[in-house]
C-alpha cells in the first residue's frame, strides 16, 4: 500500500492557491455527463452535495435518517471557529492554524490544517449568505466567544443550536439542487459496501431501511461524510444511528483507516445515571467560558454544593492551568476530572462526576445575561436532570464524543482507493489526537463547500471513467456478500439481544481503552473483544426477517462492525509508545499527570491495511510520515 500525501511544495500559506493553479479543471458541460454518490446528509454531505450540484454533477444524495435535518451535526452546540479578529483582539490565520496543529498534539498533517484554518473565514460569510442567525453585538457585528485551546474569542455561535443552524443552511441550499433536478436524494438507505471496479471506487451497495431491499448504485466517484464511530463505546454523546459500518466496509475494500485509537473524550457531558441507559447527553464546551469546574476538597463530601464554602472548594483546572484556567482542550480537561474522581473527590451518587457552578458567573452579569447566552442548554439540563442550574450547579463528567480518526486521505480528502473521497469526521486528517472545540463545523464545512468540490474535478478531468453497469460483476459480489451477511445474523437465532453484546463490549472499551489506556489493559481487551466476537456470532438473536423494516437487524450488522474495530482501535493504542493528545498511556506522563509523546518514533500518521479476520483481526501498518516544516515540535502547556 502506498500512501502518497499529495501535498503540494512551497511555502505554508500558498500550497492551497499553488494546487488550485495546478489541478485538472472540468468544462461546465462536461460536468453534466459525470454522476457523483454523496453518502451522508450532515454538514460534510450536504454542503458537498449542494456545491456539486451547483456546479453541474449529477448527484445522489444518501441519508440514513428519514430526513437530512436530523443528521447528527444538529447535535454541535457551542460554535464554530474562524480567524476574522472580529473582536481585535489578535487572531491571525497563522494563530487559528498554531491552535489547531499545538491542540492535537502535533499528530496531524500540517498543510490541511492551514488550509482548514485559510478556508474558515470564507465559510461564515457562506453561512451569513444563507440566513444563518449568528449570535451578534450591540454593532451588529457577528459576536464571538472563547473556545478551550485558545486565548483569543474565535468561535461563532448562534446560541446552543450552532450545528443546527448551520445543517439547516446547507440543508437549504441541497433542497434547492434536489427541487431543481440536480440531486436524486435517497432518504433512509444505509451503505453496506463499496464497489471498486477495475482499482477504482465505482459504487455503493445499500439497504432500505423500510423495505429491506438491497440495492445497487454505480457513479463515477463516491464522496463518504458518514460521520465518527463513537459509539463502538456504546455510551457517547453520538446519535444512535450514528455508526461505522460505510466506512468499515470500505476499510475492508482497501482503504486505510487511519488513527483509529484517537477518540475525543469530552468533558462536559450529563454523567451516566445507570446500568440500561442508551446514550449521552453533551453539554457544550461554551459553558466553560463562564461556569467554573471545581470539586469539593474534602473526600465525600456530601453536602449541597452551594453549602460548601469557597476555601473549601478545589477549582483544580484554574489552579493547574492557569493561564487557560477552564478552557484547556478538552482532553487536558477530561484526564483531570478522572484524576481528581480517582483521588475520591467525585460528587453525585456514583462518585463520577464533578461541579461546573454559574454562581459567579450570574452574580457578576446577572441572570438574564447568562440566560442570553446559555438559555436552551440550561432548559436542556434541567429537563433531563431535574436540577435547576441557575439555583445550583450542574454535575458533569466526561464522555466519548468525537473520533479524529478515519479513513486516510490525502491532501485531495481523496482515500487510498482512487474515486473515494471522505468528508469531515469520517476522515483523519484534519485534528491530530485531539480536536479542538468548535472545529468540527469547520472541517465538515470546509471539506464540502471549500475543498471536495475542486478535488473532485481534478480527479474527473484526469481519468478515463467509462461507464459502469450495475450488472456488472462486481456490483454483484458486493451485493451478494451485504446480503449473506444479514442472513448469517439472522440465522444465528442465540439467547442474547444485540444490546447486549453492545453494552458489554462498550464497558471493556471504556475501561480499558478509555480516557486513559496501559499495556496489560489494552492486551486483555484485545482477548476480551476476541472472546466476545466469537460469542455474538454464535449466540446472538436478531428477531425479524431481512426483507423488511427491521431495526435489530440495522444495529445487529453495525455491532459486528465494532466488534472488528474496537480490535483495531485497540491495537492501533498498544503500538503507539507514547501519551498524545486524547491517547494517554499510563506509562508515558509526567508526575502531575501530563501527556509525554516521543517524536522520535511516533511522529507518524498509523494507516493500517485490512488483511482478514480468522480468529484474530489481521491488520499491517503502513506509516505516513509527519513532517514540520512550519511549526516547532514542543510539549503542549497550557499552564
Amino acid at each position: 500500500m502506498k500512501l502518497d500525501s499529495k501535498v503540494p511544495s512551497g511555502p505554508l500559506e500558498s500550497k492551497w492557491e499553488k494546487h488550485l493553479n495546478e489541478i485538472n479543471l472540468l468544462a461546465p458541460n462536461n460536468k453534466r455527463k459525470h454522476h457523483v454518490l454523496v453518502v451522508g446528509t450532515g454538514l460534510a454531505g450536504a454542503s458537498a452535495a449542494a456545491s456539486l450540484a451547483e456546479l453541474g454533477y449529477n448527484v445522489t444524495s444518501f441519508c440514513i435518517q428519514d430526513s437530512a435535518r436530523r443528521a447528527h451535526s444538529i447535535a454541535a452546540q457551542g460554535g464554530i471557529n474562524a480567524a476574522k479578529n472580529y473582536p481585535n483582539d489578535g487572531d491571525t490565520i497563522r494563530r487559528l492554524f498554531n491552535d489547531t496543529i499545538k491542540g492535537g498534539d502535533y499528530r496531524s498533517r500540517e498543510a490541511n490544517v492551514y488550509r482548514l484554518a485559510q478556508v474558515s473565514n470564507e465559510i461564515i460569510d457562506q453561512a451569513v449568505a444563507q440566513g444563518v442567525p449568528f449570535a451578534r453585538e450591540y454593532s451588529g457585528l457577528l459576536d464571538n466567544r472563547s473556545f478551550g485551546g485558545a486565548q483569543v474569542s474565535r468561535t461563532f455561535y448562534a446560541r446552543g443550536q450552532t450545528g443546527q443552524q448551520l445543517l439547516l443552511g446547507a440543508y437549504q441550499a441541497m433542497m434547492r439542487m434536489i427541487h431543481a433536478g440536480k440531486i436524486d436524494y435517497q432518504p433512509r438507505k444505509e451503505m453496506l459496501d463499496l464497489v471498486v471496479v477495475d482499482g477504482k471506487a465505482r459504487g455503493i451497495i445499500t439497504r432500505d431501511l423500510v423495505s429491506g431491499k438491497i440495492e445497487r448504485w454505480s457513479g463515477d466517484a463516491v464522496v463518504l461524510c458518514t460521520g465518527g464511530y463513537g459509539n463502538v463505546f456504546y455510551l457517547s454523546t453520538n446519535a444512535k444511528n450514528s455508526n461505522v459500518t460505510a466506512a468499515w466496509r470500505c476499510h475492508k475494500r482497501g482503504a486505510a483507516f487511519a488513527n483509529p485509537c484517537y477518540v475525543q473524550i469530552h468533558p462536559t457531558c450529563i454523567p451516566v445515571s445507570g446500568d440500561y441507559q442508551s446514550k449521552l447527553t453533551l453539554m457544550s464546551e461554551s459553558l466553560r467560558n463562564d461556569g467554573r469546574v471545581w470539586v469539593p476538597k474534602k473526600k465525600g463530601d456530601e453536602r449541597n454544593p452551594n453549602d460548601i464554602p469557597e476555601e473549601e472548594r478545589y477549582y483544580y483546572l484554574e489552579e493547574r492551568y492557569p493561564s487557560f484556567g477552564n478552557l484547556v482542550p478538552r482532553d487536558v480537561a477530561s484526564r483531570n476530572a478522572k484524576m481528581v474522581t480517582d483521588d475520591g473527590m467525585g460528587i453525585g451518587p456514583t462518585g463520577r462526576a464533578v461541579y461546573l457552578d454559574f454562581r459567579d458567573a450570574i452574580d457578576r452579569d446577572g441572570k438574564e445575561a447568562i440566560k442570553a447566552k446559555y438559555g436552551n442548554l440550561f432548559d436542556m439540563y434541567e429537563n433531563i436532570t431535574g436540577d435547576n442550574p441557575y439555583e445550583q450547579p450542574m454535575r458533569i463528567f466526561p464522555a466519548v464524543h468525537y473520533t479524529m480518526g478515519g479513513l486516510w486521505v490525502d491532501y485531495n480528502l481523496m482515500s487510498n482507493i482512487p474515486g473515494l473521497f471522505v468528508a469531515g469526521e469520517a476522515n483523519f486528517s484534519d485534528h491530530g489526537a485531539n480536536r479542538l472545540g468548535a472545529s468540527a463545523l469547520m472541517q465538515g464545512l470546509a471539506d464540502g463547500y471549500f475543498v471536495i468540490p475542486y478535488t473532485i474535478g481534478d480527479y474527473i478531468a484526469g481519468n478515463d471513467l467509462a461507464a459502469v453497469s450495475t450488472d456488472d460483476e462486481a456490483f454483484g459480489e458486493a451485493a451478494d456478500a451485504s446480503a449473506k451477511q444479514l442472513d448469517k445474523l439472522l440465522n444465528v437465532k442465540g439467547d442474547r439481544s444485540v444490546i447486549d453484546f453492545h453494552r458489554e463490549l462498550g464497558k471493556i472499551m471504556w475501561d480499558k481503552v478509555g480516557i486513559a489506556r496501559n499495556r496489560e489493559g489494552l492486551e486483555q481487551a484485545i482477548e476480551e473483544i476476541r472472546s466476545l466476537r466469537e460469542e455474538f456470532w454464535k449466540n446472538v438473536r436478531v428477531p425479524g426477517e431481512a426483507g423488511y423494516y427491521n431495526k435489530y437487524l440495522e444495529f445487529a450488522h453495525r455491532v459486528a462492525d465494532y466488534f472488528e474495530l474496537a480490535e483495531l482501535m485497540a491495537l492501533d493504542a498498544l503500538q503507539r509508545n507514547e501519551s498524545c493528545g486524547c491517547h494517554l498511556r499510563d506509562e508515558y506522563q509526567t508526575e502531575d499527570g501530563e501527556a509525554v509523546r516521543n517524536d522520535e518514533e511516533f511522529s507518524f500518521v498509523a494507516a493500517w491495511e485490512y488483511k482478514g479476520l480468522n480468529g484474530k483481526l489481521e491488520a499491517e501498518l503502513h506509516k505516513e510520515d509527519l513532517e514540520f516544516e512550519f511549526v516547532e515540535l514542543k510539549q503542549r502547556s497550557y499552564k
